[in-house]
């Protein structure tokens, strides 16, 4: 699975419900660094 993609998958779904990354990361319960990380393919 291409990294990058998903990561662009996310940061698209996440813009779209209008939520920041903070604020999935809340309802994730993880951190806001992680989500980060995952849209920048890390």
């Amino acid at each position: 699975m291409d990294q990058v993609k998903i990561g662009k998958f996310i940061a698209q779904c996440r813009k779209n419900k209008n939520l920041t990354q903070a604020q999935l990361a809340d309802k994730l319960n993880i951190t806001d660094r992680a989500i980060s990380k995952w849209e920048n393919g890390l």
